[in-house]
């Protein structure tokens, strides 16, 4: 596994597991991690593991700012991957 492949499978599993994390710290009225660190996550690299733990968990899908940000950047991750692929900055 290559170093960058290596990367997003370590952020997304931690996107997912601080979804979870953060469900049931919020269920025992504890203290809770700060939105910003989720998107901070999700912007790193981890946004298909963080937005599959919104929905696994039940958690933050009543945000709307969650519930659209998520997916949008995925969508932009996405789309830089393309770019950088194209330039030939990124092999699969």
């Amino acid at each position: 596994m290559d170093t960058i492949t290596a990367y997003l499978v370590f952020l997304n599993l931690a996107g997912f597991l601080i979804m979870g994390d953060d469900k049931r710290r919020a269920r025992m009225h504890r203290w809770r991690i700060s939105e910003r660190m989720l998107f901070l996550v999700s912007i790193l690299g981890g946004s298909i593991g963080t937005w599959a733990g919104m929905y696994v968990f039940h958690h933050k899908t009543r945000h709307w700012y969650f519930v659209i940000g998520m997916p949008l950047i995925l969508a932009l991750q996405i789309v830089a991957a393309i770019l950088l692929y194209r330039q030939g900055l990124y092999h699969l």
